[in-house]
């Protein structure tokens, strides 16, 4: 069997494997706290459909029963419906407190999605780069004559990273 020469244009350095990514939902899931878990489950719930119609039948029932059609039943809320409007009024409050529990968690775990996505476009630019530098050593053995392409030496250059990271620094 013959012996295969590596190639002199791959680095020492270059990865030969990739580990695979566990999905970040399923990594933060799994670290959740219980109230974490806990406003999920609230927010996924109270997030419905049905939760919205079981509160308009309620407010409904609630300015029924209290509007005074009933001579014999007591007002325990007369209009303006005070009670009423301070039970809704702390249902918003936590509501929205529960949806921003449950949103700076979604937002964690997109800011290491974007992280990991933009690792990954620099390891493939990185990938392109030598490929493109493999290519054009090929067409250069085949005495293909790709001195006078100024794109293509533009391209052959590595994305220097740096100094984008200190644009995108500059603008922050």
């Amino acid at each position: 069997m013959p012996t295969i020469k590596k190639a002199s244009f791959l680095s020492e350095n270059t990865p030969l494997s990739r580990k695979a990514i566990i999905s970040l939902k399923t990594k933060a899931a799994t670290k959740r706290t219980w109230p974490e878990i806990y406003a999920d489950w609230l927010a996924d719930s109270f997030g419905t459909i049905t939760f919205f119609v079981l509160n308009a039948i309620l407010f409904l029932i609630w300015m029924f029963f209290n509007s005074g059609i009933f001579k014999n039943l007591p007002l325990f809320d007369p209009f303006p419906f005070s009670f009423l409007t301070m039970a809704v009024s702390l249902e918003a409050i936590f509501l929205s407190i529960i949806v921003l529990i449950s949103q700076n968690r979604a937002a964690k775990v997109d800011e290491l999605r974007q992280e990991i996505d933009l690792q990954l476009d620099i390891i493939s630019e990185q990938e392109i780069t030598k490929i493109m530098e493999m290519l054009a050593k090929i067409m250069e053995h085949n005495h293909l004559d790709i001195s006078d392409d100024p794109v293509l030496k533009q391209m052959l250059k590595p994305v220097n990273t740096k100094k984008i990271e200190d644009d995108l620094n500059k603008q922050i």
